[in-house]
């Protein structure tokens, strides 16, 4: 309770200290102004006791000196408070800031997957919307180019249509809501990768740049940089030149002295750019940390860009199982009773018949390269074991089947045993039976009432109830009425009658002006 008064005589003081501010033409903020009352009151000379009531005295005190410093004319070190609160309240830690990004980015998905993944087309044209909604999804992921940019938005579609023909478009209309968002997800990935390889592979020998397939990064890390280490410098000069002139002040010898400088100004200016100075240096570590962070991904991307073009080489398609050649280490998986370990690309890869073997050791890759035969035919032998290995592993897409030695009758090498394959297609109908979907429908028991009352038209109706004493505390009842209707009467039989139509000739309208008008009666009778 004492405390909550506290805030509310706090706040009161620092309205009251605004207004004055406001009125003798100084705009102050609220945080300004409650950071210099409780400098204020913890200032010693102002003989304010800590943790006592104050006085009406002491409260007119307390703003009396509060404005006086808040609409000081050059003031230093209210400069310096400014400053300092501003920074506080805009300067965001590093991480902190990628979490907003990210948040912003997640942000800006949720739309764009929730018309993907809701997405009912059924026309050509509504599927080559969907499929460009895919290609805007994948361009916000990476972030790599805008979408307003032609050229990129055609590299990006001809990246997603090497790994999502637009074909495949109606099966993955067919997935549930979480399957699509993780397919989406995997679309982003790849067609990231992919432009990543054919920028890299386009600069032939040149190292890959980072900076170039996102422009906006390298002008925003640039201009930052040179902006705080131009700002820097000039602070710095100022702290050398205000630190000299106020030692110079400060001298022990009266004589050596100068006498024409104010010293609590240039030790107020001296804090405001030290201050200045301390903030300039934690934004430039956070862009130096920028900065390190991009060259080390750089050199990353370089080294696995160099191992990816050496592996495909100039091969205009690569087979998947090539280039990720799942990477397991197939001679650890038969030799240590089945212990899957992922290959290090960096000892090695080996070709043997059109495939690619990666390895978790030097002495796996040896002993591999003396007997590679026996070696595949045991990881065979072993997949059988564990007929989970035959996906994760992508045995069941290897061309070739291999036995043992002990199991050849002859004394030749393995064989390639003979596959049978046959081009065959088929074609359907996408909708056999016409979707019947009824607009109109309704599932909320609610709006079917509302509905039945609209038709009933009781909205134009008033309903009107009494109390007695007598049904005081009793049960409500309540009455409704209607309007009279508009009623009429008509007659059996209906009778009128027939005069003549007046007809008249006025003759000599036309001629002369002071000629007589002759009127002519041509009334017919009505018998006639």
């Amino acid at each position: 309770m004492a405390r909550s008064l506290a805030k509310n005589v706090i706040k009161i003081i620092v309205d009251e200290i605004v207004r004055e501010c406001e009125r003798r033409g100084a705009a102050v903020t609220e945080p300004l102004v409650l950071f210099m009352v409780k400098a204020v009151a913890q200032d010693p000379r102002n003989q304010f006791e800590y943790g006592q009531l104050l006085s009406s005295q002491d409260v007119q005190k307390l703003k009396e000196l509060c404005v006086e410093r808040l609409t000081e004319k050059c003031s230093p070190a209210l400069d310096t408070i400014k400053m300092q609160l501003n920074f506080d309240g805009n300067y965001t830690p590093r991480q902190d800031f990628l979490e907003e990004i990210h948040q912003a980015l997640e942000s800006q998905l949720v739309q764009i997957t929730r018309e993907i993944t809701d997405a009912r087309a059924m026309t050509r044209e509504e599927l080559e919307t969907v499929y460009h909604q895919v290609v805007f999804y994948t361009l916000l992921c990476s972030a790599m180019g805008s979408p307003a940019d032609t050229n990129v938005v055609h590299d990006a579609t001809a990246a997603l249509q090497s790994v999502f023909p637009q074909t495949d478009l109606v099966s993955f209309l067919d997935l549930s809501k979480r399957d699509k968002e993780q397919r989406l997800q995997e679309l982003a990935a790849l067609v990231t990768g992919v432009r990543l390889f054919m920028g890299a592979s386009s600069r032939e020998e040149e190292q890959f740049d980072i900076f170039q397939s996102m422009p906006a990064l390298t002008e925003t890390l640039e201009v930052a940089s040179k902006s705080i280490k131009k700002e820097l410098s000039l602070t710095e000069t100022l702290v050398w030149k205000y630190t000299a002139v106020l030692e110079d002040a400060t001298r022990p010898d009266p004589e050596c002295r100068q006498q024409d400088v104010s010293i609590v100004l240039l030790r107020q200016a001296l804090y405001n750019v030290r201050q200045h100075q301390a903030f300039l240096r934690v934004l430039q570590n956070d862009a130096d940390l920028c900065v390190s962070h991009v060259e080390t991904l750089q050199t990353e991307l370089s080294a696995q860009m160099k191992l990816l073009r050496e592996t495909v080489q100039s091969r205009a398609a690569v087979l998947k199982s090539a280039v990720y050649y799942n990477g397991f280490c197939g001679y650890t998986l038969v030799h240590r009773d089945g212990l899957l370990l992922p290959g290090n690309p960096q000892i090695g890869v080996l070709k043997h018949k059109e495939m690619l073997f990666a390895f978790s050791s030097k002495e796996a890759a040896l002993k591999f390269a003396s007997c590679p035969d026996d070696v595949i035919a045991e990881v065979m032998t072993t997949s059988k074991h564990f007929p989970e290995l035959l996906k994760l592993l992508n045995l069941h897409q290897q061309p070739l089947c291999v036995h043992p030695k002990s199991e050849v009758q002859s004394e030749e090498s393995l064989q390639e045993m003979a596959i049978t394959r046959s081009d065959s297609g088929t074609q359907t109908d996408i909708h056999p039976i016409m979707a019947n979907i009824d607009r109109l429908y309704e599932w909320n028991e609610w709006e079917h009432r509302r509905k039945a009352i609209k038709l009933a038209d009781l909205r134009t109706k008033a309903t009107h109830s009494t109390q007695t004493d007598l049904s005081y505390m009793r049960r409500e009842s309540s009455t409704q009425t209607w309007l009279p209707k508009e009623a009429s009467t008509q007659t059996g039989r209906g009778d009128g009658s027939s005069v003549p139509r007046p007809l008249t000739y006025l003759a000599g309208l036309s001629g002369p002006k002071n000629a007589p008008l002759i009127n002519f009666n041509l009334t017919r009778p009505v018998d006639e």
